[in-house]
This record gives C-alpha cells, sequence and structure tokens, in this order.
C-alpha cells in the first residue's frame, strides 16, 4: 500500500524562490533610496547649522560691541570695546573667529555705514552673500549707531 505524502513540488518551490528574490530585490532598492536621502537631508542640516551659527554669532557680536572695523587688506572685521575686542578672518573656505571656524564660503562680502556702502574702516551693517553650496542665501546683520560713532 502506497501512502501519499502531502509536499510541495518542484514547480511551486521555483516560483516561491523567484517571487522571494523579487521582494528581495524591491527591498534593497527602496533601502538604497532611503539611505541616499537620509544622507542628503543631513547634509543640508549640517549646512544649514553652520549657516545659522555664523549668522547668530554675527548679531550676537554686532550688538555686542560697539565699533565695528573692515580691514580690506587683511580681509578681518574686528569688533571692539574698551576692555575686548573679537575678530573675523575670512578665507576662501571658512570663517575664522578667534578660535571658533564656520565652514562656510563666502561668495561677496558688502560692508554699510550709516547707509553707504563702504570697503573699508568703520562698518554699522555686513552683508554676506554665500556660495551656491548654501543655495546663496545671504546674511544681512546691522547695529544701530550711537552718537560716538559720528563724534571722530
Amino acid at each position: 500500500m502506497k501512502t501519499k505524502i502531502r509536499a510541495f513540488t518542484l514547480n511551486e518551490m521555483v516560483i516561491v524562490m523567484i517571487i522571494s528574490t523579487i521582494v528581495i530585490g524591491i527591498a534593497f532598492t527602496v533601502l538604497s533610496l532611503v539611505q541616499r536621502h537620509m544622507w542628503s537631508i543631513q547634509q543640508n542640516f549640517k549646512l544649514n547649522t553652520e549657516f545659522n551659527r555664523l549668522e547668530q554669532a554675527l548679531w550676537i557680536d554686532t550688538n555686542n560691541y560697539s565699533a565695528i572695523k573692515y580691514n580690506k587688506m587683511e580681509r578681518e572685521i574686528q569688533f571692539k570695546t574698551v576692555l575686548d575686542s573679537t575678530t573675523y578672518h575670512f578665507k576662501s573656505d571658512y570663517v575664522l573667529r578667534d578660535r571658533d571656524t564656520f565652514h562656510v564660503q563666502i561668495e561677496q562680502k558688502r560692508f554699510f555705514f550709516d547707509g553707504i556702502k563702504v570697503s573699508e574702516g568703520m562698518v554699522d551693517a555686513i552683508q554676506l552673500n554665500l556660495s551656491a553650496k548654501f543655495k546663496d542665501q545671504s546674511i544681512f546683520v546691522f547695529k544701530h549707531n550711537d552718537a560716538i560713532q559720528f563724534i571722530k
């Protein structure tokens, strides 16, 4: 007497393997796309964080120091009070503020005093245009002048 054992046929097993391979391939493709997207989000976040750090530091220094001078030869902005000073050095790939480094590329710098564009000397407003890497964003910081600025 022969007894039949219930089992899958070879054709059914091959079809299951083919379907499993297709599903796993699609899953890895989707995973790769998600990883690239997450990497892109991380890079944008990093760039925006650097941009915001520079803008915040400039706002704080602009409003904390009474005198701001730009030196064109040295490519630096110096913020001064009677007791303290801070200097920003503009390099090609970064901006150096004392011991702090901002990894941003400045395409164009404009400086103003009392609403008039100046190339160096006393400054009360700063406009920095960033590179295309930062989506051509710009920073504009200013301060209100006190009477000491106009006495000289």
